[in-house]
C-alpha cells in the first residue's frame, strides 16, 4: 500500500472542490469530517489548494494527522498554509497519479469537473485491477445522483464496477466504509 507519513497511520486522498469559500457550510461540514479522520489514525493528500482541500487539510491537522498537499505552480489559487508538507508536481498527470497512488482510500467530496476527473481516472484504474482493491467513498448528497445517472448511460466494462464506490452522506457512513476494509 502507500508509504505511509507517519508509522502505523493509514493515509487518506482527498478530492474536492477547490472554489468553495469558508463560510459555505459544506466547508464545516468537511473540516469536522478531517477532524474525525487524523483522530482516527488518517493522514491525508490533497490537491494542496483552496476549497474543499483547505477544509479537510485543517481539519485532518486539528485531529493529530499529517497533510501532504500535491500542487501545481500554474494554479489560480495559492496552496492551502494548513499544509503539513508540499510537493510540486511537474505537471497535472504527474500530480494525478501521486494523489491516485499514495494513498490506502480515496475520499471524493463535493466538487466539479476537476473531480469529476479524479473520480474517473482513479475509479476505472480500480475496476480493471490497475490498483489494488481500497475504499473508494464518494460523499455528500450529490454523489447519488450523479451515481444513478452513470447507471443508466454508463456501459460499466467491468460488471462489479459499479459497487467498487460507496456514496456516504454522514461522517459516521464514511468511518463505517473506511472500517470495513481495514
Amino acid at each position: 500500500m502507500a508509504e505511509r507519513a507517519h508509522a502505523g497511520r493509514r493515509r487518506i486522498t482527498a478530492f474536492g472542490a477547490s472554489r468553495l469559500a469558508e463560510g459555505d457550510p459544506r466547508f464545516a461540514d468537511v473540516e469536522a469530517l478531517g477532524r474525525c479522520l487524523g483522530e482516527r489514525g488518517w493522514d491525508a493528500v490533497t490537491g494542496g489548494h483552496q476549497g474543499m482541500m483547505a477544509a479537510i487539510c485543517r481539519g485532518v491537522r486539528a485531529g493529530g494527522g499529517h497533510v501532504r498537499g500535491i500542487t501545481l505552480e500554474r494554479f489560480p489559487t495559492p496552496p492551502d498554509n494548513h499544509l503539513s508538507e508540499e510537493v510540486r508536481a511537474r505537471d497535472f498527470f504527474e500530480r494525478m497519479r501521486m494523489l491516485i497512488e499514495e494513498t490506502d482510500a480515496w475520499l471524493v467530496l463535493p466538487g466539479g469537473l476537476g473531480t469529476l476527473a479524479e473520480l474517473a481516472m482513479t475509479w476505472d484504474l480500480l475496476a480493471i485491477g490497475v490498483l489494488s482493491p481500497r475504499p473508494l467513498v464518494l460523499y455528500g448528497d450529490a454523489w447519488p445522483r450523479v451515481t444513478a445517472a452513470l447507471d443508466e448511460a454508463l456501459l460499466w466494462s467491468v460488471d462489479e464496477a459499479r459497487t467498487l464506490a460507496r456514496c456516504c452522506r454522514t461522517h459516521a457512513e464514511v468511518l463505517a466504509a473506511l472500517e470495513t476494509e481495514d
